[in-house]
């Protein structure tokens, strides 16, 4: 039996593959009618194809025009946007100092920058009509220095912190604003960000489904929780992070090879 949510309506950023295609497939098993957004049309085609009820938006989100685009489509008051998902995003591995400055360029304006427009433009239009939802997609690696993934970390200690001042902000007008943090995840970002090694090294027990974080992430939002951690095993790490020494926790966490 699929779940119900309280949305109307939704747009998914990276709709196209893991997290946010199963955030897609999980709404329209809830008869939820949804935006997706990713680069790749595709993918979205053949994804709208599969499922009811679906509007395709091709855009770059690393882009101004492709942020320009979404944040017309959200403050459209033809067709409200009731939930939105920020999850497009990505990491990249390696020694900073070594890595194409171009990339990193490009995850920042993605990873922090357009959310961060997608986010005014949806608290914009909701907050006015007291009613709204806001899923930001993070990382359980933002409450933690990420030694070979800095600039990923970096940007999703951003979005933590970002979602959670958000949520206090809209406290009461109706405007639920969540931040989802998941942990290790089967999805196309290990081979996208050069860390395919890291599945056959990490235990089994500590991975999850796109599936699991997106109904984790989901339902979380519904209620109205600042913070969504999938899974046990990270939140007891979130935990751990937040009463270890810094100095200790920035060591530790220089030990984990990416």
């Amino acid at each position: 039996m699929a779940t119900a949510y309280p949305f109307t309506s939704a747009l998914v950023t990276g709709a196209s593959s893991g997290i946010g295609e199963a955030m897609s497939r999980a709404l329209a098993a809830a008869g939820v009618p949804q935006v997706i957004v990713a680069r790749r049309a595709d993918r979205l085609a053949q994804l709208a194809a599969a499922l009811p009820d679906v509007e395709v938006l091709a855009a770059d989100l690393s882009t101004p025009e492709g942020v320009a685009a979404v944040a017309a489509r959200i403050v459209d008051a033809r067709r409200p946007i009731d939930l939105l998902v920020n999850n497009a995003g990505f990491g990249t591995s390696g020694m900073f100092a070594e890595l194409d400055p171009d990339r990193l360029d490009e995850e920042v304006r993605l990873n922090v920058g357009a959310l961060t427009r997608l986010s005014r433009a949806a608290l914009g239009v909701m907050v006015p009509r007291r009613r709204g939802f806001l899923l930001n997609v993070s990382s359980v690696v933002s409450f933690q220095p990420g030694p070979r993934l800095a600039v990923y970390a970096a940007t999703k200690a951003y979005v933590t912190s970002l979602s959670e001042s958000l949520h206090e902000e809209v406290r009461g007008t109706g405007v639920k604003v969540t931040a989802l943090c998941p942990g290790l995840t089967r999805t196309e970002f290990q081979s996208v960000s050069s860390t395919s090694d890291v599945t056959s090294r990490m235990p089994a027990m500590l991975w999850q489904s796109a599936a699991e974080v997106a109904e984790t992430g989901l339902r979380d939002v519904a209620h109205g929780r600042a913070l969504s951690i999938p899974g046990p095993m990270n939140k007891s790490m979130v935990a751990a992070s937040g009463m270890t020494p810094r100095g200790l926790l920035r060591r530790v966490s220089g030990m984990v090879r990416v």
